[in-house]
């Protein structure tokens, strides 16, 4: 059997001046809280404390990264267990789903996604043989055997991990259940939520007609006029803040706002809320006008505005329709920043009671917009590296590109962006490794001394992130 082992210098520099000074840096940050306050793990997790089932429920079912990759290798999502739309049968027995991931975990070779998995193989389960076919059920049952015991619950895991904070994400219609129970819970742990208003805003999503009733019985509002549909976002924000919440987040097609007349809201709103004959000009200028009143309302009541714009949502008609959405079949595209935010930017981009971070997929936008965008704006800040772009590749590019212009202290940290609970701690250790190797690399050639350097590596992993999402 080949040995699992995590190298301690795993992502530093080659050159050992500069890795001596990348294992320095991270000797004093690698033990720092994790802040983790734009994700999608599950808030029944840690309402219920219930036990994760097993190892495929765990690890595969949920997590897009793993089950995306045996897809496009002709696995089929019906034999990874993925739920479908219609009820019919899907493989049900997980230690076959977990035999499909271990005959193909060599797919993962140099992908982020085996470096978060290995991490958790070696680090939380104790596991030292690599994972292939003929270890697979030795992989089941140390895992299956763990997850039946106390510490290994999503609470005792939350302490374990070291997490101080855990930001989860709701639609407006959710109505927090779990946050309540958490909040009357003797448990100290903080899970807070996040306001998601996408089902609400825009348009083309499914069933918008309908959501919109229910948006408005949930707030109490008359949702048949734009004020009235105002209200009712302003009520459920205050709903969400009850529960913890200190951003919104809202993942449109593209960056456009549009700041439009009272009237002419009227106007459009009579026009895309009955969910019939939207016209895509019609949809897209209704998002861009949502973002600009979220930004007002933001200003009003606090909430950081998250955008993360620039995704074809469910690329794959087949899989949106026999498994619904959030497959793993969105795809990145390309997105104007600095055409598209005027609108908003105009209205409240100078303001400092706001606060705006964005997030890109589209990485040719760093050093041309983004960077000299947050350079200028007080209400701007830049989301780290995400989705596809969370990775050591990513990471790097990302400080290449972006701080000689914005710099450090116009971004926010890390944030993981994961439903994969287990993947968090790894994902944050690999940011924390990259930022530490990126610093070294300027001590080592006079761009910044190192006591600096200690203090932006503690920024970057604590006190940006606490201090962009209010927390």
């Amino acid at each position: 059997m080949a040995t699992l082992s995590l190298h301690p210098d795993r992502l530093f520099p080659t050159d050992p001046t500069v890795r001596h000074i990348a294992r320095e840096l991270y000797q004093h940050i690698k033990n720092l809280p994790i802040v983790s306050p734009h994700g999608h793990t599950d808030p029944a997790w840690f309402a219920t404390n219930a036990p994760f089932a097993n190892p495929a429920e765990l690890l595969i079912i949920p997590d897009h990264y793993v089950f995306r990759m045996l897809y496009s290798q002709g696995v089929t999502l019906e034999q990874l267990g993925i739920p479908r739309r219609d009820g019919s049968a899907v493989e049900t027995d997980p230690r076959k789903i977990w035999h499909h991931l271990a005959r193909n975990y060599h797919l993962f070779r140099g992908t982020p996604s085996r470096m978060w998995l290995d991490w958790v193989f070696a680090e939380v389960f104790g596991i030292d043989v690599r994972l292939e076919a003929n270890t697979a059920d030795h992989y089941y049952d140390i895992i299956n055997a763990a997850l039946a015991t106390p510490s290994f619950r999503p609470r005792a895991l939350f302490e374990k991990f070291n997490i101080e904070v855990i930001a989860t994400t709701e639609s407006p219609l959710d109505e927090l259940k779990h946050h309540r129970a958490l909040r009357a819970s003797e448990w100290k742990g903080r899970v807070i939520t996040a306001y998601r208003p996408d089902i609400v805003v825009d348009p083309e999503t499914q069933n918008f007609a309908e959501n919109l009733i229910q948006f408005g019985k949930l707030s109490g509002e008359d949702v048949s006029t734009y004020a009235g549909y105002l209200r009712a976002h302003r009520n459920r924000r205050a709903y969400f803040r009850e529960a913890g919440a200190t951003s919104s987040d809202h993942g449109h097609p593209s960056a456009f706002t549009a700041n439009l007349s009272a009237s002419e809201c009227e106007t459009l709103y009579q026009r895309v809320r009955h969910g019939r004959a939207t016209s895509a000009e019609d949809a897209e200028l209704f998002r861009g006008q949502m973002l600009t009143e979220m930004a007002r309302m933001s200003i009003e009541d606090g909430m950081v505005l998250q955008i993360h714009p620039g995704v074809y949502r469910s690329h794959n008609l087949t899989v949106l329709e026999k498994f619904g959405r959030d497959k793993g079949a969105d795809i990145p595209l390309t997105t104007n920043y600095v055409h598209a935010l005027k609108p908003l930017l105009d209205a409240y981009g100078s303001d400092p009671r706001l606060t705006i971070i964005l997030f890109t997929l589209d990485e040719t936008a760093y050093s041309r917009e983004l960077a000299p965008l947050a350079g200028h704006y007080p209400a701007l800040r830049l989301g780290p590296p995400w989705w596809f772009h969370d990775s050591p590749e990513g990471m790097r590019r990302f400080r290449e590109q972006v701080t000689e212009t914005g710099g450090f202290y116009n971004t926010v940290g890390f944030n993981d962006d994961t439903r994969a609970f287990f993947s968090i701690p790894a994902r944050h250790d690999v940011a924390r490794r990259m930022d530490c190797a990126f610093l070294a690399r300027l001590v080592s050639e006079h761009r910044m001394e190192l006591d600096e350097a200690h203090e932006v590596a503690h920024a970057l992993t604590y006190d940006l992130v606490k201090a962009a999402y209010k927390l």
